[in-house]
């Protein structure tokens, strides 16, 4: 894959590799609240309360109207492109004209555009209005075989709603792309357990060796990207996705393995949860046997991207830093379940997915 090279402030083009680097260390914008609701207030029309939400490179809001409306206000980090800003609008709605999952629509400025501006901090920033998708968070509730399985034909939905589209800023930098595997070698180091280290290692070698090599021949098309449970809310019959930060053109098995990631089960079954899910993505979505072959080396890939930019950017974050705790609580199985998976083997874990063969 190409990525792009471009102007950050006054940085100057950098590599793919420092551009991605960059964009996932940079800090958010913190601009004062009081700013932020002047800004919404004259270019959207928009008063309220404001609530600050935790996220990884943006800077978010909660902002809950006056007449009764929730809405959430992005203020967009200055390490990312406009082209991948343009992007993710340009996907929220295209989204609007399907019948897929429910998503967070694009709110409009007093003048009709799909973003506005507000200036602080380290320069101008994107400002963006979008609504609030109601809902219970999936990471809260029980894996119960239903949810389970809404989620895995949810995510197949999403996906068909996606193909189709394009957009010039598809193939932004990000160091989640699972394209990128690679390159984490040079931040394994930053690991303290050897055990895991060398997991992790593995997992490294083995996408180089299986995956690789087959990327070019696996359909392609844009993808969310980051299916976590964190990013999927359930409401009454209707599951819905939030959070498009990180959508991207890939391989469409790779939102399949990404979100199959996190569905980790500890106890004598590991895959009681990917199963199932993995299943009824396959009812709505069928996976190829290229896919299917390559799953089990997608899925260690992602747990093994986890585990590393986790480590790595514990030194870069304070103690008491909110994303950095709300990662912790969130990856803090990722470790056993690659382990989980390693026991197992490529060839046990196709054996457990008998109703996808």
């Amino acid at each position: 894959m190409v990525y792009s090279t471009a102007r950050i402030g006054e940085t100057a083009a950098m590599t793919q590799e420092s551009q991605a680097l960059f964009a996932i260390t940079a800090n958010a914008p913190n601009l004062a609240r009081e700013a932020v609701a002047r800004a919404v207030e004259a270019q959207f029309g928009l008063v309220g309360e404001y609530e600050a939400l935790v996220s990884e490179r943006d800077q978010n809001f909660l902002l809950r109207a006056a007449g009764g409306d929730k809405f959430v206000v992005k203020v967009t980090s200055a390490s990312e492109e406009s082209a991948a800003t343009d992007f993710q609008i340009g996907a929220l709605s295209y989204l609007e004209k399907s019948a897929g999952p429910t998503v967070p629509r694009v709110v409009r400025t007093r003048g009709g555009e799909t973003a506005g501006g507000i200036a602080g901090g380290s320069g101008s920033h994107c400002l963006r209005v979008m609504s609030w998708v109601e809902g219970e968070l999936l990471e809260a509730q029980e894996l119960t075989r239903k949810n389970i399985i809404r989620f895995g034909r949810a995510l197949a939905l999403l996906d068909k709603a996606f193909a189709g589209f394009s957009h010039p800023g598809e193939s932004p930098a990000l160091l989640w792309d699972l394209h990128r595997v690679p390159e984490l070698r040079s931040l394994v180091s930053s690991i303290d357990a050897p055990v895991v280290q060398d997991r992790v290692a593995r997992a490294i070698g083995d996408f180089e060796a299986h995956a690789a090599p087959a990327l070019d021949s696996l359909r392609s098309q844009v993808i969310h990207g980051d299916a976590n449970p964190g990013n999927v809310l359930l409401s009454g019959k209707s599951l819905g996705f939030i959070d498009f930060g990180d959508i991207i053109k890939a391989p469409l098995v790779f939102d399949v393995a990404i979100a199959a990631s996190y569905l980790r089960s500890l106890d004598d079954d590991p895959l009681r949860f990917l199963a199932p899910f993995v299943a009824a993505y396959h009812q709505v979505m069928p996976l190829n046997s290229l896919e299917i072959d390559l799953f089990f080396d997608l899925v260690r890939a992602r747990l093994a991207t986890t585990i590393t930019l986790l480590y790595w950017r514990l030194s870069a974050k304070e103690e008491d830093d909110p994303y950095r705790q709300k990662a912790l609580a969130l990856e803090g199985g990722a470790e056993n379940f690659l382990a989980a998976l390693d026991a197992i083997g490529a060839d046990g874990f196709r054996r457990k997915l008998p109703s996808i063969q």
